[in-house]
């Protein structure tokens, strides 16, 4: 009888050790860090992870810099996140290059690590990416800015508002597709600045703001003021270089395309302050992201990029109300439909 209680113990002993394993193991935590918490996109970034976050009951914190291009703000949060115990860190790097170390020290701690619509340089210092096709959103946009003005594409003058001066990749990316859509050799692939075709006006950076927009293409402005096409790192950019343009009375001169489509961009494109825009899907990046660090957390499992591509690719869609034949398009009537911010 003694045997057969001391048994029962046991098997129960070891029935709790089974129980107690899967609980403590469901307790996941992750880190959202995004290039600022103001840009709609990062905002429905976060938006996206929460709820994934709450329906698979991660806890998440969120992170952020001041102003798209602070990294400093960024490693802090790698440190903090490292610290907490975290399993994952979601990220969108203002600076690919140089968060790369601190990513190291991220994963050497063995926490995933991915990054979210902008590739780290190299890209596989992070575990994975999550991302627009960055460089087929540029392709789209400089087709249609081609395929819009026709004959007149061979005098064109053409003015790109970039990000920042560091050059991350998500920059490079939409710059050079814009270049390669529009029918410009953009001689190093990685690199901003260095091309040599005499339609280019000139680069600017912007923050990826209204007002660093404006700024930036009042300079531009000051280089040529015959520019009539401008290719904008975002839909807050391209906003403020219609402000500066309309400030001097060449809007109707200037076609703005851009990348992003979220709500306000969208409605920027039906009012036709920008010709098209290309929509990319940062809530599903997000949530696809939150459940990459919970199955990791389980398994051990990293994710795997999507098949022919170095990254998981998550979508993008031309949107204008203006269609140019032999490119695929939607309309801001469904591009609404699928906007956020």
């Amino acid at each position: 009888m003694k045997k057969s209680v001391i048994s029962a113990a046991i098997a129960a002993l070891a029935l709790g050790v089974a129980f107690a394993a899967p609980a403590k193991a469901a307790d996941v935590s992750a880190c959202l860090i995004t290039k600022t918490d103001t840009n709609p996109f990062f905002v429905k970034m976060k938006e996206g992870a929460t709820a994934k976050a709450k329906e698979l009951g991660v806890t998440l914190k969120s992170y952020a810099g001041k102003i798209d291009g602070d990294s400093e703000s960024q490693v802090a949060a790698i440190e903090s996140c490292i610290a907490s115990g975290a399993k994952g860190i979601l990220i969108t790097a203002s600076d690919t290059k140089g968060i790369v170390s601190s990513v190291k020290k991220a994963r050497d701690a063995g926490l995933l690590v991915i990054a979210l619509d902008t590739p780290l340089e190299p890209a596989d210092a992070a575990d994975a990416t999550f991302a627009t096709d960055n460089l087929l959103a540029g392709k789209l946009i400089g087709q249609w800015a081609k395929e819009t003005l026709g004959d007149k594409v061979k005098d064109a003058k053409v003015g790109f508002l970039d990000l920042a001066p560091s050059q991350p990749s998500v920059d490079v990316l939409r710059d050079q597709g814009f270049m390669i859509g529009f029918g410009i050799d953009p001689k190093d692939p990685n690199k901003i600045g260095d091309e040599t075709d005499p339609r280019i006006v000139g680069h600017d950076v912007t923050n990826g703001n209204e007002e660093g927009g404006r700024k930036a293409m009042e300079n531009l402005l000051q280089k040529n003021s015959s520019i009539n096409v401008i290719h904008t790192i975002n839909e807050p950019a391209a906003v403020g270089a219609y402000q500066a343009l309309k400030a001097v009375g060449l809007e109707k001169q200037v076609l703005i395309v851009s990348v992003d489509g979220g709500c306000p961009g969208v409605k920027s494109v039906k009012e036709g302050v920008i010709g098209a825009t290309s929509q990319q899907y940062p809530l599903m990046m997000a949530a696809l992201g939150v459940e990459a660090i919970k199955k990791f957390a389980a398994t051990g499992e990293k994710p795997k990029p999507t098949e022919g591509k170095s990254f998981f690719d998550t979508g993008v869609s031309l949107v204008t109300d203006k269609p140019v034949p032999g490119l695929k398009s939607i309309d801001t009537k469904e591009g609404t439909a699928k906007c956020w911010g």
